[in-house]
């Protein structure tokens, strides 16, 4: 009996365990202000989910949002101008990025 509740159970708790990290993740898009290696921080200009022909990544909301790199996985490296999606978490040192994606110059390789 008891083997068959541990059956049950660690599959469950296995589950669970992959899913919080994949969960607790934000999201941000926008222009990048700056791009600093030795500070391993990045600064941008977030953008609203509202896209048009003239908008294709969103408009600017006026709102800055600066992420610490340090332990980041960086595709193209991010230019100023450059628009980025960044998938970071929030505690207590600030927003720590998981993931930087340069959208800008991913769409450009793909034409």
């Amino acid at each position: 009996m008891k083997r068959n509740v541990i059956l049950i159970i660690a599959p469950l708790v296995l589950l669970l365990a992959f899913a919080l990290p994949a969960t607790a993740a934000d999201v941000a898009q926008g222009k990048c202000l700056s791009y600093d290696q030795n500070a391993k921080t990045i600064v941008i200009e977030v953008y609203d989910t509202s896209k048009s022909k003239e908008h294709p990544y969103g408009k600017s909301t006026g709102k800055q949002l600066t992420f610490n790199v340090a332990n980041a996985l960086i595709g193209i490296t991010p230019q100023p101008g450059d628009i980025l999606r960044v998938a970071y978490t929030d505690g207590e040192k600030g927003k720590s990025a998981i993931r930087v994606m340069n959208v800008s110059k991913q769409d450009i390789m793909k034409k």
